[in-house]
């Protein structure tokens, strides 16, 4: 069998990780949704069950997990509505079996925000404004940047010196991404934005929605970059949709936060960004059986064929004006 970060990580170790820290386990595990780390259910005698969140072995170095849980500590104290890490036992929030970082969450149940609704968005917005607020009073020293190079070039290289591409689509995704880059690289030079602390992965299935108030998750993706990034994955439909989720967000936004529309010219870039950067994630990950589990449509001709059609699309939106607000009262 071939060898893969997780292959050590067993039912009995994971149960013995957890008793180190002194939780009396029930043997209940149920594993969660999650692929780039291996987070779990565990049933605790007598107590609520806990979630515990296994990095992926050689991912993050030990200061940048250290710094998203630094991070989460701050905005728990600022009372920014979190799943924050857990103060373990042994004084810290993190906990080393082998070649295994581990930490526990408390369970939080919840749905995905409707995004159908633009009250909803507003309310994101203010949260996502008392977010930045925080963010913007330091620095990631450690964790990186979302930026073109990592995202974007460092992805298409892969995929393209790896041989992930069908040989009849290689040719039209190696032109089609080098002009899309190019179209990248032309829209940030336009903006000078101050970069700050982000949550990084800010999509709908890490909000959990409950009691009218969203409560975020997952902060394994935090990076330093544009405030936009946080803000345009809560945006879908047409021209005319977004345009109103816009408003929404941004009037709920700058209650607390100022927002530099410059900005705003960035939000198709980092779209098509974050595409490159998600095939070239699961092609990454594609020794770890249980991406081909999860994800049986990636590797296709099929797959990459509606992969370009997407980053054709792409191309045509970045040759549009970017949203603008609206002008006037919301």
């Amino acid at each position: 069998m071939t060898h893969h970060p997780y292959s050590a990580l067993t039912p009995d170790r994971i149960l013995d990780a957890i008793e180190a820290l002194g939780f009396h386990c029930d043997g209940r595990l149920t594993a969660l949704n999650s692929y780039e780390n291996r987070v779990l259910q565990v049933g605790i005698e007598e107590a609520a069950p806990l979630i515990a969140k296994f990095y992926r072995p050689n991912r993050w170095s030990p200061e940048q997990i250290r710094e998203e849980h630094d991070f989460c500590a701050e905005l728990a104290a600022a009372e920014f509505p979190l799943v924050a890490p857990m103060t373990l036992p042994n004084g810290s929030s993190l906990y080393q079996d082998g070649e295994f970082t581990l930490a526990m969450f408390p369970r939080f149940g919840g749905h995905a925000p409707e995004l159908d609704n633009l009250d909803t968005i507003e309310l994101l917005g203010r949260t996502l404004g008392r977010l930045h607020v925080t963010s913007q009073q330091k620095e990631f020293q450690f964790r990186p940047h979302i930026d073109i190079q990592s995202y974007g070039t460092d992805s298409r290289i892969f995929l393209l010196e790896n041989d992930f591409l069908p040989s009849s689509l290689k040719e039209a995704y190696s032109t089609l991404t080098r002009d899309i880059l190019s179209l990248v690289e032309q829209r940030f030079a336009t903006c000078n934005y101050t970069p700050i602390r982000l949550h990084g992965d800010c999509h709908p299935g890490n909000i959990l929605w409950r009691d009218d108030k969203a409560v975020f998750v997952d902060f394994d993706d935090c990076r330093m970059g544009p405030a936009i990034q946080d803000l345009w994955m809560l945006m879908s439909g047409d021209r005319q949709d977004q345009t109103l989720q816009l408003e929404a967000l941004l009037e709920g936004y700058e209650m607390f936060c100022d927002f530099d529309d410059s900005q705003l010219v960035l939000i198709e870039p980092l779209r098509t960004l974050r595409m490159m950067h998600y095939a070239a994630w699961v092609a990454r990950r594609w020794k770890d059986p249980a991406f081909p589990k999860a994800f049986s449509w990636f590797n296709t001709e099929r797959y990459w064929a509606e992969h370009i059609l997407d980053l054709r699309e792409q191309f045509s939106m970045l040759q549009e004006a970017p949203l603008t607000r609206i002008s006037g009262n919301f």
